[in-house]
């Protein structure tokens, strides 16, 4: 070649070439890596949304047998829940007034 002109233009057009295929691979690159890290993130999302809907599930399923089985009463019976209060109170003062025996019984 000659001709300068004609040599700077086939040089500016390969590196125009060579430019556009690194940015071709670098954006496909990139959208592929983004495209990996969605589909972890939604996997991961899906399985956190398993394991509390399956906790969930466990603790009204242990709510539900606490409560069929509390008290010698059914799950259909309305809980009384003033009285089931009266009777944690009671039961407290008892273990009071026990350990308070106790403690002074020890004291000696």
């Amino acid at each position: 070649m000659s001709n300068p002109l004609l040599q700077a233009f086939f040089v500016g057009r390969a590196a125009a070439e060579i430019l556009t295929e690194r940015l071709e691979f670098t954006i496909t690159d990139a959208l592929s890596e983004l495209g990996k890290w969605d589909a972890e993130t939604r996997e991961q999302m899906r399985q956190f949304t398993e394991e509390v809907m399956e906790r969930a599930n466990k603790a009204a399923e242990a709510a539900d047998t606490a409560q069929t089985t509390g008290y010698g009463e059914t799950g259909s019976a309305p809980v009384d829940l003033q009285a089931t209060i009266d009777e944690l109170r009671a039961e407290i003062a008892t273990l009071r007034t026990e350990l308070q025996r106790y403690r002074s019984g020890n004291s000696l």
